[in-house]
């Protein structure tokens, strides 16, 4: 049946092509030239509606359906760069999101560590003011029990001195074991603890 309609084309082109041939050998020029010659119309017609009926049944359908499934492949292809736009905003909004969180993140580190800094520190300045006032406290101590020992030297000292000046004065020596010693020894410590006061 193609066989059949193919060779019925090639007739009718044929004809076509033969039948403007014989108009323009009879024609004489003018304005009768547009005007067809019923002699010509009818097989140009025939001619006519057997390509269009043969392009009709077989180049038409294969047009529509080409242009049909180009239709359909440009629907695919706006379905397809949408659904790739929602994608590529969903990720953006996933990367925005992922990108804020790790500023929170950030944010809530440095927080912590300048807290962890300050407590730290707070800990040291504690350390170093204790360790301070026990250096201080141990300094006092110290100082407290050298004045004592210098005391008690000078106090021994200043007995001795007595004791010898007593001597000199009495013109007879003392017993350093003896009860003058002792005298003056809390002479001297009660003289002391009214300095101390």
């Amino acid at each position: 049946m193609k066989n059949s309609y193919r060779a019925l084309a090639v007739a009718a082109a044929a004809s076509c092509a033969a039948l403007p041939q014989i108009a323009f050998a009879e024609g004489t020029g003018g304005a009768e030239i547009l005007i067809p010659k019923m002699a010509e119309f009818v097989p140009a017609l025939i001619a006519f509606l057997i390509i269009l009926f043969v392009l009709a049944k077989m180049a038409w359908p294969q047009i529509l359906s080409t242009m049909e499934e180009r239709e359909r492949r440009i629907a695919d292809s706006l379905d397809e760069a949408e659904k790739t736009r929602q994608k590529a905003l969903a990720d953006r909004k996933a990367s925005d999101d992922i990108v804020t969180d790790a500023r929170r993140q950030a944010a809530e580190i440095v927080l912590a560590a300048r807290q962890d800094a300050e407590t730290e520190r707070s800990r040291i300045l504690a350390a170093a003011h204790a360790e301070a006032e026990d250096i201080l406290a141990k300094a006092h101590a110290s100082a407290e029990e050298e004045r004592r020992s210098i005391y008690a030297d000078a106090a021994a000292s200043i007995a001795d001195l007595s004791v010898s000046v007593a001597s000199k004065i009495v013109a007879k020596t003392l017993d350093e074991d003896g009860e003058q010693r002792r005298l003056i020894e809390r002479y001297i410590e009660e003289a002391g603890s009214l300095n101390a006061d």
